[in-house]
Formats: C-alpha cells, sequence, structure tokens
C-alpha cells in the first residue's frame, strides 16, 4: 500500500486510494506483490471480495448518480451469485526495470486471483489509457455504460471486468501463455486451486 501511495501521489491521484480505510488490510482478502532481489516491493495490486450484495461492491458505489449507475449495479448484481471479486490500485514503481513486464504481470495476477477465490467474476474499473494493460490479459469493457472522470477531470475512466469462462477469448496469446505456465507453478507448490476453473484450461 505504501508502493501504491506513492505511485498514485506522483501522478495526484492519492485520494482514489483511499489508505486510511484499507491500510489495515481489513477490507482486503488478497495481495499481489513483486519484489526485486532487494526485497523492495516494485509492483502491487489488491483484490476483495467475494461479494455478497452489489451495494457493497465500491467500483459501483463511485459510480452513484453517473449516467450508467443503473446498468452498472444490473451487471454486476447479475454476476455476484456465480461470485463477484474487486481488484484495486494496481501499480508499478516508476524506476524500476522491466516495468513493462511488471504491467503485464499485474494484469495476469487478477486472473490468478479469480482462480485462487474460486469465482468466475472480477469487476474493477479502470482510466482508458490502461485499458491495452487489462484486456491484454481478458478483461472486457463495459462499453454500454458511459465514462466518468473518475477520479478528477483528467481521466476517463471505464467499468472492466473478468469472466473465467471467456477470459482467454480476450486475452493475448503471450499472456495466456504465462497464466498457464503460472496457475501450473501454483499446483506445483502444493497450492490447492478451484477445479471449477483449471478443468478445461490445459492445467489440469
Amino acid at each position: 500500500m505504501d508502493g501504491a501511495r506513492e505511485v498514485y501521489r506522483q501522478f495526484g491521484t492519492e485520494d482514489a486510494l483511499e489508505y486510511d480505510k484499507v491500510v489495515d488490510g481489513r477490507s482486503t482478502t488478497l495481495f499481489g506483490v513483486a519484489l526485486d532481489s532487494d526485497g523492495r516491493a516494485v509492483a502491487g495490486m489488491r483484490v476483495s471480495g467475494p461479494y455478497r450484495h452489489v451495494d457493497e461492491v465500491h467500483a459501483v458505489a463511485s459510480w452513484a448518480g453517473l449516467p450508467g449507475e443503473i446498468a452498472f449495479r444490473r451487471m454486476v448484481a447479475d454476476q455476484i451469485p456465480e461470485g463477484v471479486i474487486e481488484g484495486k490500485a494496481g501499480w508499478t514503481a516508476r524506476d524500476v526495470e522491466h516495468r513493462g513486464a511488471l504491467v503485464d504481470w499485474i494484469a495476469r495476477a487478477y486472473v490468478h486471483s479469480m482462480v485462487l477465490l474460486g469465482v468466475r467474476y472480477q469487476v474493477g474499473v479502470a482510466p482508458e489509457h490502461a485499458l491495452r494493460c487489462y484486456r491484454s490479459s481478458g478483461a472486457r469493457v463495459a462499453w454500454w455504460i458511459p465514462a466518468s472522470s473518475y477520479p478528477d477531470d483528467r481521466y476517463r475512466t471505464v467499468p472492466v471486468w473478468y469472466d473465467m469462462q471467456t477470459y482467454r477469448s480476450v486475452a493475448t496469446e503471450s499472456q495466456i501463455r504465462l497464466i498457464d505456465a503460472e496457475l501450473s507453478e501454483f499446483m506445483e507448490s502444493g497450492q490447492k486451486l478451484p477445479s471449477a476453473w483449471v478443468q478445461g484450461e490445459g492445467l489440469a
């Protein structure tokens, strides 16, 4: 979270992290962190959920009063019975080597989080300039929901979501190969993965 705060602060968007609310970890189900050879955190992300009600989803709450709010709520409410988590706070240090590879890893980490938590869907919001990153690992844009200026007028931000049943048709071939390899490593290490999202993906 400190790494995320430093990066977000550089762009003047620190408030979007709600750092003081989330730094105790109670609202986070899973953290993903990349460490360099010195053990310094150089990239990360976090996930909340699974959710039981649409009102718990921060991304949906951030759309309150905006065009498309009802459509966004309906989309997530329809997904909740099959499991919904929320991806947040993706970041990479500005001075790190291989930054592009770390950005791609963050995108894959959101897929891994769905597998690890046994859910079908993940929802979030992303500025338009970052969509290539999330699409590379299978995210779809809710194109029927108008973009907002969240967290401020410099950005056009749109709802995005992943579906474990369809993400492979969206993701790039290179990201799919890495997702498969990384999930195989999870299994080889003894990590128990929900079979519903492993069977039929070339990993079982």
